[in-house]
């Protein structure tokens, strides 16, 4: 199987590298197809034919570039004229700097260059090397230019035709495709296409529409601080934020190189420069990640991978076309079994979900990635939510991973976590040390904090009747962790809630303040209802008549013994978020 993918990896690498004279210029048309696909639908959506939707799209393409590029060629010719005056200038700069950069050595200087005593030896003048160069006739220099020239443009000319024949003959170029594929495969391709096409068609538009926002507001700023042709800058900056990473780079460098010809001074370079950082930096980690992160849906390193890659497979012009190739080779993966890797390699998501990845990293026992991604996920939500979609089916993942070795580390990890999770107070970094050992009972280690804040009956006694909230369990790791957890999610509620553990005969002590209770939790049973939690809840319902009992069943619960645990308590949920709307349903959002 291995030696299978390998050969077919080298073919298909080997396939892109020398088979990259004919798929440029047809991988190129097939992209901006995709790209103007929506425009040449808003075309026919005008009651144009296809034919004369296609050219008049086309139409305006071509007619919007060379518009562009005619005023383009006015700033530059505009700037040739002008470059006398600044080549003088570099010149100055550049000497000045070269005297900088050769100061350290300025005293070395006479004895480096004075004679060696061999040097002495020698009499006579040196030989001068003399070379005969023949000057090329005009027209050799006009046959070289059209060369240079006619490349590049027979190159446009062939991807335009492509295009042309791609865009009028879409509809049978996709049933070819589908026919290939085969009748089984059809609604996964086509399902496939439509979210290629739409996510290259997303990001051009958003790339090209952040572009020229972008070269708007560096023309202006450059224009404010006294920059000529600030257009031409303006529009070269949009032109190669194209490119992906050194087209920023070389965009900033060329202004600042310009803004250090036009004065004397370096005040006007140095302007420049900060203020191409401070735009450049803001789009790029302000702007774009909210951009791209909905339209892309590549991750940032795919985006750099991928760029290294096409890059050097087909050079410049794989750098313009790495994100959308990447793009559609991480969409055929959701449809394609053997793309598939890349697709979750590359994809913005690793299409894990958020207990998933709570699993993973209880296993690894990153307690402080944990604790970052429930921060992130409470600022958006409640702690009741967060425990019933991430915690507690987590928690049960990792539960049939538990090994010998392993289960300390889990027990220490979750410890830590849920002492985070307490809002009431902030766990000091000490103490979070000192959690690595309490591997016995998580729940205990809660409860005997809040009594050691609150005091023995975890809150005042002097509270308004049927005002607090009672979580019970019978004794075990388990059912106490939870019962701890449903009175974390109640108090960060601002829910006076507390808890105590189900001891047959009853506490020790009673308060006497059974009027303050208004309804009381009990763990749901581990398997079916055993005896013993039959018998405390009984005496519990003696013990307090005029309460509600209610009990919380696990999703993944699989007893058949639900109707008995329903006829011994008033009420059987199913979330910690019911609970909570249970009892105050003000509080869920």
């Amino acid at each position: 199987m291995k030696v299978n993918f390998a050969v077919t990896a080298a073919c298909v690498l080997g396939l892109l590298y020398f088979g990259r004279e004919v798929l440029q210029p047809v991988v190129t048309a097939l992209v901006l197809s995709l790209a103007l696909a929506p425009l040449i639908r808003s075309m026919g959506s005008l009651g144009l034919s296809r034919v004369n939707a296609t050219f008049a799209g086309l139409a305006l393409v071509i007619v919007t570039f060379a518009g562009t590029f005619a005023m383009l060629g006015a700033n530059v010719m505009a700037l040739t004229s002008d470059l006398p005056e600044y080549t003088a200038e570099i010149r100055s700069k550049s000497k000045s700097l070269e005297e900088l950069a050769q100061h350290p050595l300025a005293r070395l200087t006479p004895q480096l260059l004075e004679e060696s005593p061999s040097a002495a030896l020698e009499t006579g003048p040196r030989p001068v090397p003399v070379e005969i160069r023949e000057h090329a006739s005009t027209s050799d220099s006009i046959a070289k230019a059209i060369g240079v020239v006619s490349g590049p443009l027979g190159e446009a000319f062939l991807v335009l035709v492509l295009m042309i024949f791609i865009l009028l003959d879409r509809e049978n170029l996709r049933d070819r495709v589908l026919r290939l594929v085969g009748q089984r495969e059809v609604s996964r391709t086509i399902k496939g296409l439509e979210d290629a096409a739409e996510g290259v068609s997303r990001f051009f538009f958003t790339q090209l529409l952040l572009n020229l926002t972008f070269g708007v507001v560096i023309s202006i700023a450059l224009w404010l601080i006294g920059i000529p042709h600030a257009m031409l800058w303006g529009a070269l900056c949009a032109a190669l934020r194209f490119v992906p990473y050194i087209g920023a780079l070389i965009a900033g460098a060329a202004i600042a190189l310009f803004a250090a010809a036009v004065e004397p001074g370096w005040s006007l370079a140095i302007y420049a420069i900060v203020l191409f950082i401070v735009l450049e930096v803001f789009v790029a980690n302000v702007i774009e990640p909210r951009v791209y992160g909905h339209s892309v849906g590549m991750s940032p390193l795919a985006v750099i991978v991928s760029a290294l890659f096409w890059g050097a497979i087909w050079g410049p012009l794989g750098l313009l076309l790495s994100t959308p190739l990447t793009l559609c080779i991480v969409v055929g993966g959701r449809y394609i079994k053997s793309l598939e890797p890349i697709s979750i390699m590359f994809a913005e998501s690793p299409n894990t979900n958020e207990a998933q990845r709570f699993y993973h990293r209880v296993l690894s026992g990153d307690a402080n990635a944990i604790i970052e991604d429930a921060r992130a996920f409470l600022r958006k939500s409640t702690l009741a939510r967060y425990c019933d979609m991430v915690l507690l089916p987590g928690l049960a993942m990792a539960g049939t991973d538990l090994q010998t070795g392993q289960e300390s580390r889990l027990r220490a990890t979750v410890a830590m976590v849920a002492d985070a999770l307490d809002a009431g107070h902030a766990p000091s970094r000490a103490r979070r040390r000192n959690i690595s050992m309490l591997v016995e009972n998580v729940g205990a280690h809660l409860r005997h904090q809040r009594e050691e804040r609150l005091g023995r009956w975890q809150g005042s006694l002097d509270v308004p009747a049927r005002s607090v909230i009672v979580c019970t369990s019978m004794p075990g790791v388990r059912e106490e962790f939870l019962s701890e957890l449903l009175v974390l999610v109640f108090r960060d509620a601002k829910l006076d809630a507390r808890s105590f553990v189900l001891n047959p005969g009853g506490p020790e002590d009673d308060p006497g303040a059974d009027n303050l209770v208004s309804t009381v939790f009990v763990t749901y049973p581990i398997q079916s209802a055993p005896a013993a939690w039959i018998a405390a809840v009984t005496e519990l319902r003696a013990a307090l008549p005029d309460v509600q009992l209610v009990t919380i069943r696990p999703r993944d619960d699989v007893g058949n013994e639900h109707a008995t645990v329903a006829s011994h308590v008033d009420l059987v949920l199913q979330s910690f978020e019911e609970a909570l709307a249970f009892v105050a349903p003000s509080k869920i959002g």
